[in-house]
């Protein structure tokens, strides 16, 4: 029986080798489960490790989610499940870089951990506050070279990596602003719900006169929202009107610490010669490549590296286009290679 055992063990560990056990001095590629703390609050993240030499330091880079309660993995259980962290994992890793991607407050193993008792309390800063403590935990990993730290993010994801641009230690020596929000909160809300009710209006459901008093009622719900006061949905459609209450109720803490930051701004923190790319995508209905305009005049001016902005065409906000619904379209895959090998 001890000799059937044997060989049984025998077997198995023939039937797992890879190439990469195969080869001396090889490490192959792994997962491994990541944990840290932000204002006392346990924060689980995946760190992918790539084939490497062993002993070698990797550049390695943080991946930050969009809005809402996104993922590790960039989903949204049950609606939605793009994977786009996920997906930006795997293509980063084919080019050496480790990445490391975790569940933020509202998601996954994380929860709304110190917050659980009030959630109302939850602001933008404390997501900035937890996604410096991802990036402190990346930079102190065996095989990371915390000379070589990427940040990574997606929409809102961008904004928060433009902030950790000008804020951590070591600066990281690039950024990926992938479909950024670039402006402000409200006025990129405007933006969108003036587009929703443009669309509207071309479909028959709004007369033009109908469409100009709608638009006057987002133009003065923000206002309210801004001065601190309370907001009048009479003339909004319903699905806007409970929009707005919720931007006045549990979410306002939020909402108002959000769009107190207007991004451009912000660039003149980070290092001089910091590599950065911004992508923006022609079939990007949430983030139109012309709100990036301003963002982009501000990283010139604060004399930071190329590539710069990236048009993509036929992308969308989730980074597909119309042959490629569920994986990361061939442009963005050309500008984070061209990014990641520069």
């Amino acid at each position: 029986m001890i000799r059937h055992l044997a060989a049984a063990l025998m077997a198995l560990a023939v039937g797992t080798a890879t190439p990469a056990e195969a080869t001396p001095g090889l490490v192959r590629a792994a997962d491994r489960e990541v944990v840290f703390t932000a204002d006392g609050t346990t924060t689980y993240g995946t760190l992918h490790i790539p084939e490497h030499r062993a002993g070698q330091r990797l550049r390695a880079a943080l991946l930050l989610p969009g809005s809402g309660p996104t993922d590790r993995d960039g989903n949204q259980p049950p609606g939605a499940a793009p994977d786009t962290l996920a997906q930006l994992a795997d293509t980063l890793g084919g080019d050496a870089i480790a990445t490391l991607r975790f569940d933020k407050y509202g998601t996954g193993r994380t929860g709304l951990g110190a917050y659980r008792d009030h959630p109302e309390e939850l602001d933008y800063p404390a997501f900035v506050r937890q996604a410096q403590a991802a990036y402190e935990s990346l930079r102190d990993q065996p095989e990371t070279d915390p000379h070589g730290l990427l940040v990574v993010g997606h929409s809102e994801g961008a904004m928060t990596a433009l902030l950790l641009g000008g804020t951590v230690r070591p600066s990281p020596a690039s950024l990926a602003l992938l479909q950024p929000q670039a402006i402000r909160l409200l006025d990129l809300i405007t933006l969108q719900l003036k587009a929703q009710v443009a669309e509207a209006t071309r479909q028959g459901q709004f007369t033009p006169e109908q469409q100009r008093v709608v638009n006057a009622a987002i133009d003065a719900a923000v206002a309210s929202l801004r001065e601190n006061r309370p907001v009048d949905t009479t003339d909004l459609p319903p699905p806007l009107a409970q929009l707005f209450e919720a931007f006045q109720g549990p979410n306002s803490r939020f909402v108002k610490s959000d769009d107190a930051i207007y991004p451009p701004d912000t660039t003149a923190a980070l290092r001089p010669g910091t590599k950065v790319l911004l992508t923006c995508g022609t079939n990007d209905a949430q983030v139109p490549c012309v709100t990036t305009n301003a963002l982009t005049t501000a990283l010139r001016h604060a004399h930071v590296g190329g590539p710069g902005r990236v048009a993509l065409p036929g992308v969308d906000h989730l980074m597909h286009d119309v042959d490629h619904p569920n994986t990361l379209a061939p442009p963005v895959l050309v500008a984070l290679r061209r990014f990641a090998r520069h």
